[in-house]
């Protein structure tokens, strides 16, 4: 296959026009020259938007995505000790093609053996509307991202075809090694973040430092594909100048799991508690029905356990990410964000308690 250009500054148009005619989408022409612009806010990888020139007017797309190992060494050695990279390429390549969910296009899937040069290159949703952790979003936002939401879990729901595959399992010692780093990664954040905080909030995170023996590694209930970051800050609505309502991006921490991890994670983690605590009922019930039209019965009832404890991951991932990820001013409030509203759901509905039961 040959070396991976693993930056934007590495992609030569005679390499670029051969994956382009490879997919389908460039004819005669080539590609003449390209130039690059940062986009989004991930910590894990850095991605862009590439414009285009053709050797004759119209032969290719005029722009594209694409998706690199992060510049920070520090955020590039972790995705790659956890296989990140390598996951986002294997979504694309194996589980893409099985789901429902609106994801871009991809173009280009490609990983070294050292599972830390990679590429990955998309069609360009824009203009879309990035969706932002910070802000919140309306609950119509919410409704749409719920629906993506289905439109992963219910392809997959306990479809051992697609939950079984090997990249997919962890890695052995996996779960020891989250419980090592951990501890370490809760006393960073509570001396980062003691005076930020609320009180209350904490204490939560502190108690599941305590559990985490519990936490990492635990199994149980439904099993499909969890993409495991289902949060607004991964998500683009209005995509195509308005064509589409949202895509689901960043793939990175996909994983077979508990569906449920998903929706916990997204109501608390990634909405906002004023959101949730508005619109927490209709949300859910939403998703049980958006499941049920697809195959999957669910009632809110029979989903609210793994839902409670759902929020845990939110809460376990600002901690785990704050800690392990490059240190940004966004990423401060992002974390912050993201712990109080997991937290808020936890100390509402007991999930720690939940856990320890």
């Amino acid at each position: 296959m040959g070396a991976i250009p693993s930056h934007p500054d590495a992609i030569e148009p005679a390499w670029l026009s051969d994956r382009l005619r490879a997919v389908g989408v460039l004819g005669d022409g080539n590609v003449a020259a390209i130039r690059w612009e940062p986009i989004g806010t991930g910590q894990v990888g850095d991605s862009v938007r590439f414009h285009l020139t053709y050797d004759r007017p119209g032969a290719g797309p005029a722009t594209l995505a694409g998706k690199f190992p992060a510049a920070d060494a520090m955020s590039r050695g972790t995705a790659a000790a956890f296989g990140l990279y390598a996951k986002e390429v294997g979504f694309y390549r194996d589980l893409a093609p099985h789901l429902d969910v609106r994801a871009p296009g991809v173009l280009a899937a490609e990983i070294a053996e050292d599972g830390v040069d990679f590429i990955l290159l998309f069609e360009d949703l824009g203009p879309a509307r990035g969706g932002n952790q910070l802000a919140s979003c309306s609950a119509d936002d919410a409704r749409a991202a719920i629906r993506q939401a289905a439109a992963i879990h219910a392809p997959s729901w306990n479809n051992a075809a697609l939950t079984e595959l090997d990249w997919l399992q962890p890695r052995p010692g996996q779960s020891e090694q989250a419980k090592g780093l951990y501890g370490n990664a809760q006393v960073i954040f509570r001396e980062r973040y003691a005076d930020s905080l609320e009180l209350e909030f904490m204490a939560i995170c502190e108690e599941l430092n305590e559990a985490r023996d519990l936490w990492f590694g635990r199994e149980g209930g439904p099993k499909g594909i969890v993409h495991g970051d289902f949060r607004l800050d991964n998500m683009l609505f209005d995509i195509k100048g308005g064509d589409e309502p949202i895509a689901v991006l960043d793939w990175q921490t996909v994983a077979a799991g508990n569906p449920l991890v998903d929706i916990g994670y997204f109501l608390g983690t990634g909405i906002g508690d004023a959101l949730r605590q508005a619109h927490e009922g209709e949300l859910l019930d939403l998703y049980c029905a958006e499941m049920t039209a697809r195959g999957v019965p669910l009632t809110t009832d029979a989903i609210w356990d793994d839902y409670v404890l759902g929020a845990i991951h939110g809460i376990s991932t600002a901690v785990f990410s704050a800690a392990y990820v490059e240190r940004t001013e966004r990423g401060d409030a992002n974390f912050l964000s993201m712990a109080r509203g997991g937290c808020a759901l936890a100390l509402q509905h007991g999930s720690i308690a939940k856990l320890k039961g």
